[in-house]
């Protein structure tokens, strides 16, 4: 049995999106998709919830759980490779149409590295971020300023702006753009494209710089 998995969590996303995604990938890859589980909800919200737990349940070895990619499964990267790895356990195959390097529905022990490897990256990257945002709003409570926006004014902050340094550190290891993406967007709740990346790369000069 293959189950395809759809889960979304914004107005912004589409449920229709990922269902064509993932019937391009069956049909390029000779498969069929026998059930699509459809789901509007966060990733905030438990595994029960999310229909994860039903999944694991009907699921059976050798079938095949199929999504676009990592973050539909969890919220962050400890709870999806522990989800990984109960499916793994189970003998139940992962295909992630978007992120096809991370599958396990063929080269396992590659796959199971590759996740270890992003798990470390992603996870240390977001800790030393928020290390450096809680230092930096200290410093500037050190200084008497007033932290937060004046009423009224817009918020610029870009979508990859949290994700700065760790985009440099992915092109300073010597990664091309379309890989980087992968990664970027598997910690997105709204996937971008890579037109947006190069922009975004392009238009920051410690970035064009690497």
């Amino acid at each position: 049995m293959i189950i395809g998995y759809i889960r979304v969590s914004t107005e912004q996303q589409s449920v229709m999106n990922q269902r064509h995604r993932l019937l391009e990938y069956a049909q390029q890859h000779k498969m069929i998709i026998d059930e699509f589980i459809e789901l509007e909800i966060s990733s905030k919200k438990s595994q029960k919830e999310r229909l994860i737990e039903s999944l694991l349940k009907k699921l059976k070895s050798g079938d095949v759980l199929i999504c676009t990619e990592l973050s539909r499964l969890g919220r962050n990267m400890l709870e999806i490779l522990n989800l990984i790895e109960r499916f793994n356990q189970s003998g139940i195959k992962l295909i992630f149409a978007n992120q096809p390097e991370l599958s396990t529905d063929q080269n396992e022990a590659l796959s199971t590295l590759l996740l270890a490897i992003y798990g470390y990256f992603a996870q240390t990257e977001r800790e030393i971020i928020s290390e450096r945002t809680k230092q930096g709003l200290a410093a500037a409570r050190d200084k008497g300023k007033v932290l937060g926006r004046p009423k009224g004014a817009r918020n610029k902050t870009r979508v990859l702006d949290p994700y700065k340094d760790e985009i440099k550190k992915y092109l300073e290891m010597g990664l091309n753009q379309t890989s980087v993406l992968k990664l970027i967007n598997s910690q997105l709740e709204k996937p971008i494209s890579l037109t947006s990346l190069r922009y975004f790369i392009q238009n920051d000069k410690e970035l064009t710089m690497v």
